[in-house]
């Protein structure tokens, strides 16, 4: 889980954005970074083959502060949303303090988003990890495209334990920002806890 540099006084923090192809994991990151202070983040560093791409780059926030006298730090990933780069997925998973799961919300997703959120579970349980167990949010993505389910219908499908969930738009940035302070704070909650 989290690792803690003594040197620096700092504690890094593991947050995975998960979803299906093409539900805006990326469009997520990069609106987070393009609005943090560069003062406060490193390269945003991009692993890209042929046909896909992983993200991931760290920020230290400064609103959230000091837990028994350490920075936390966040290191943000995306996994490549198609099924067949799962290796991929398992890797990115390994030390994992946090997830997002970032739902497409058009009604011709529902099947990729469900499958998406199964390969979570597997993924996770592989490892040894427990969705239910790990600091866990739901963005419900493209709110602005046509022909989008109902969040109701979403919730029912995707969220049945209640875990915190928000409506967004990532290129825009609505809603991103919610999302991500919410998966930090639980994340902090659980380091706090000793949970990390």
């Amino acid at each position: 889980m989290s690792f803690i540099n003594y040197l620096s006084r700092e504690i890094n923090c593991k947050i995975v954005y998960y979803g299906p192809g093409l539900c805006g994991k990326t469009t997520n990151l990069q609106y987070i970074y393009q609005k943090t202070n560069p003062d406060a983040k490193g390269k945003m560093i991009s692993l890209a083959t042929e046909t896909e791409r992983t993200l991931f780059f760290d920020f230290l926030p400064l609103a959230l502060g000091e837990i028994r006298g350490f920075k936390t730090r966040f290191h943000l990933y995306t996994v490549p949303g198609q099924v067949f780069y799962d290796a991929s997925r398992k890797l990115i998973l390994k030390g994992v303090d946090g997830v997002v799961f970032v739902a497409d919300s058009q009604i011709a997703r529902t099947e990729a988003n469900l499958e998406s959120l199964e390969n979570l579970r597997t993924n996770l349980a592989e490892q040894g990890y427990s969705l239910d167990k790990l600091p866990y949010v739901i963005q419900y993505n493209k709110r602005d495209m046509p022909a989008i389910a109902p969040v109701e219908e979403l919730r029912e499908l995707l969220n049945p334990h209640g875990v915190p969930e928000f409506e967004g738009v990532a290129v825009n940035g609505q809603g991103v920002f919610d999302t991500l302070k919410s998966v930090a704070k639980l994340v902090l909650t659980e380091l706090k806890r000793g949970g990390g």
